[in-house]
This record gives C-alpha cells, structure tokens and sequence, in this order.
C-alpha cells in the first residue's frame, strides 16, 4: 500500500494553461449537464406523491415520550435520518456510515428557514444513544425510535441507513420520500470535495488512472484503527466514549 504522505505518486500530465483550460471548458460541460440532470430529478422528487403515515408513533427524546408529530417541532417538514445502532456495543464498534454523514451536519439554520425540522431517529435503546451523541458533539434533536421501527420503516430494510422525508398537515403526516445507501451522501460534503481532487477518494471502486493511490476499501474508508474515524477527534479532546454498555 502506498504511503499518499511520504511515498512519490503518479499525477497528471503538465501542459501549458490554454491546454489545460481547453480540457476542463470540454469537462464543463459535461459538468452543467449533470447539475441540470440534478435539477431535473430534484424537480421530479417534488412532484412525487405521499402516503399518510400514523403522526402519533412513539419516539423517545431528552424529555421522554413524544410522537412523530411532535418531532415536526412545529415545522411544515421534517427530514429524518434512521441512524443504524448496535445495541449493547461500545462506540468503536458503532456504525461507521451513520456517524460519518451525521457528523457532517451541523448548522440547521438554513434548514429552518424553509419550514424544515432535522432530526436523528436512533434505531437503537435512548439513553446509550444519546450518550453516543453526546460523545460525538452533534446538536441535532435525537429520539429513539427502535419500538417503532415497523411501523416507521414499512416497505424498508430495518437496521439500514435511511433518510426519510416528511410533510405535515395540521395533525396529519404524510411520507413524501426515502433513500438509502449512497443516497444519504445528501449529508455528505467531505466526499463531494474529495471528488474535485486530482486523487479523488481513493477508494478501490473509483474509475482513476493507472498509478493513482486507491487505499481503502470496504469500512476503511471511514473507519480508523478500528474506530469510526470521527471519534479520534472527540477523544483527543478529551470526550468520554463510555456509552454505559460495558464491552463485548
């Protein structure tokens, strides 16, 4: 495996700038397109229809039970992200995926403004999953909704990544929308800015020239010395990981 830090790396080609230019103005293009493509889609999520789901689901919170309703925090909408838990495990064995676009959400301001609430539904028990949250710094509201879940998550696999959109009408609420897997990269920045570098992401499934460094696979790509790689951070500043589990 390369070192990216120490060892030397194949890279592009040097050209001149009028070279250089004339190739990206052709990549433009493509890239137009495919924010218009984006667009398109976008258009064709909003015109999706709805089914009615049961606004008094309960869900536990920081000041116990409340309902699917109430998680709208008075809201229009409400974009819930189906946060994976494995109950009864130490932080390093959490979900990786789930803790490496959750930590990449952070102000909601802008969120609010378009009559839109963000919140986390935790698949796992309230109280160690909040500890989790709290280990990691993240704000946002955060409910269990592991009693829940099939009445939630009908028609989706259980125990899977999920976000999942909703619209509220008076005391009705209604499912407008859900992904899963690559989908819930919506959350992500880190990966769309990766993606402008001339090494990409480095991960094995990328189309990359012959020579480019492509070191993780699977959950290495957000997982470190065997933790989420976000703890790392969190523990050097001095945050306890102890979710009140014990280890297995």
């Amino acid at each position: 495996m390369k070192d990216i830090l120490r060892d030397e790396l194949e890279a592009p080609k040097i050209v001149d700038w009028s070279a250089f230019q004339a190739e990206l103005d052709a990549l433009r293009v493509r890239e137009k397109a495919h924010t218009r493509e984006g667009d398109a889609i976008a258009a064709a999520r909003r015109r999706l229809p709805m089914v009615e789901v049961d606004g008094a689901t309960p869900l536990i919170g920081e000041r116990g039970a409340v309902t699917l309703l109430e998680a709208f925090e008075g809201r229009r909408m409400l974009i819930a992200y189906y946060f994976m838990w494995h109950t009864g495990h130490p932080a390093p064995e959490q979900c990786e995926g789930c803790t490496w676009v959750t930590s990449q959400v952070r102000e909601l301001s802008y969120i609010h403004s378009r009559d839109v609430t963000y919140a986390i539904l935790c698949q796992g028990p309230y109280e160690e999953s909040a500890r989790y949250r709290d280990f990691m710094g993240w704000e946002m509201p955060w409910y269990s909704a592991q009693d829940s879940l099939d009445t939630l998550l009908v028609g989706l696999r259980v125990g899977r990544m999920h976000i999942v959109c909703y619209l509220r009408q008076e005391s009705k609420v209604f499912q407008t929308y859900w992904t899963t897997s690559r989908g819930v990269e919506a959350m992500d920045n880190s990966y769309r800015l990766l993606d402008l570098t001339v090494y990409g992401r480095q991960e094995t499934w990328e189309d990359s020239p012959t020579g480019w460094p492509q070191r993780f696979t699977g959950k290495q790509n957000i997982r470190t010395d065997g933790r989420p790689t976000a703890q790392w951070s969190r523990l050097k500043a001095g945050y306890s990981d102890d979710l009140g589990t014990g280890s297995r």
